[in-house]
């Protein structure tokens, strides 16, 4: 089971430390590797919400996620995404923007992070959406039930989590981004123009894949007994998205995925500079993630551990408040990483004594979404 699951992600591993230390030697050998473990911890929370969604999805749109969706994560996102992102602030042709990350790597560096206020409002926006739109609703558990039980009847209002994501971008923007530092100066205007573009582009993608998903619920309620068989092979209800609904929801993967990677590849330049070792060593990291997805689910895992989610939701809001911190004040991301994982350790623990309270053994017994070994 381990080795089918993660066995595409410790080949990737061997091929690239090799490559790795045949181009670089042991120096680059080493910042490969830093950089690969420095983007699982980063990117643990993201694995346990990919795969609340994917189990969601049925099987051809699962194999979609983890064969088209890990070479967006790898190329797009780590490798395509940087010098985009110069090319677009400095406002230079792509060829000649890839031209500066090859050969004038302090100036690419120079340009990646001066875009950082901008990257962070809209990852921050996006990410404190979904933290905000899981904490409103109302859920069959409940992890910090002090919390989430008064935090459920405010969320009848269904504009709240809208209404407290733009107070928090105006607070940002009037605190955080009037004076950035290293030289960045006032970035107001640069952080409310692209956290409210964050928060439009939840609401759209979310907002679409959950529309279809609720259609397709409400027809798999109006089918009845007619459907059973449907539901029985992962089709046509809300257990195997397909179609429209999958496709939307793919999409929302994959910008929550890039969310995600925002502060990754922004602190991989604490490590190094270089495009192509940065590529290499979060690619390898985020097929770790991608494996621990298909493991999740394969597992039954979050049906076992209910609070797991909770946990992954905790973080994704913490992630999301250091987001907008981090335009003005840097933090480390050993302690990102490190506020992430212990959420969800927590949340595992929390659900572990559940299950011994209640006497179930927690064995990865319950139902589980059938997901091809892909990556």
């Amino acid at each position: 089971m381990l080795l089918k699951t993660f066995g595409w992600s410790f080949a990737v591993t061997v091929v690239g430390l090799a490559l790795a230390g045949v181009l670089w030697g042991w120096q680059g050998l080493a910042i490969v590797g830093i950089l690969s473990i420095l983007e699982i911890s980063l990117s643990f929370d993201n694995a346990v919400i990919n795969a609340g969604i994917l189990r969601k999805m049925n099987a051809f749109w699962q194999k979609i996620f983890l064969t088209v969706g890990i070479l967006i994560a790898v190329f797009g996102m780590r490798l395509v995404f940087p010098v985009v992102i110069v090319a677009i602030t400095a406002k230079m042709g792509p060829i000649e923007a890839v031209n500066l990350a090859i050969n004038d790597k302090p100036q690419y560096e120079h340009l990646v992070t001066g875009a950082h206020p901008a990257i962070a409002a809209f990852g921050g926006m996006f990410l404190l959406m979904i933290f905000l739109d899981f904490i409103f609703e109302e859920r069959d558990y409940k992890w910090l039930a002090w919390l989430e039980k008064p935090l459920a009847k405010l969320g009848k209002l269904d504009t709240l989590s809208v209404i407290i994501a733009l107070v928090a971008l105006l607070v940002a923007a009037m605190t955080v981004a009037t004076d950035v530092a290293h030289g960045g100066g006032d970035k107001s205007a640069t952080v409310l123009l692209s956290g409210v573009a964050g928060l439009i582009t939840y609401l759209i993608v979310g907002g679409i894949s959950g529309y279809f998903e609720d259609k397709l619920e409400d027809e798999d309620e109006e089918d009845g007994e007619e459907s059973a068989p449907a539901k029985k092979n992962g089709t046509g209800s809300a257990v195997g998205l397909a179609g429209k609904a999958a496709f939307f929801m793919f999409l929302y993967l994959e910008v929550i995925d890039a969310s995600f990677s925002f502060d990754g590849v922004i602190g991989a330049f604490a490590i190094t500079n270089d495009i192509f070792e940065m590529a290499l060593g979060l690619g390898i990291g985020a097929m770790y993630i991608r494996s621990l997805t298909v493991f999740l689910v394969r597992k039954g895992t979050l049906d076992d551990y209910v609070y797991l989610e909770h946990g992954a939701h905790y973080a994704i809001g913490a992630l999301a408040v250091i987001l907008l911190v981090t335009i003005k004040y840097e933090i480390n991301e050993v302690i990102t990483g490190g506020i992430g994982v212990l959420l969800i350790a927590l949340s595992f623990f929390s659900s572990v004594r559940r299950n011994r309270l209640e006497g179930r053994p927690s064995s990865g017994s319950a139902s589980k979404s059938e997901v091809s070994s892909g990556v």
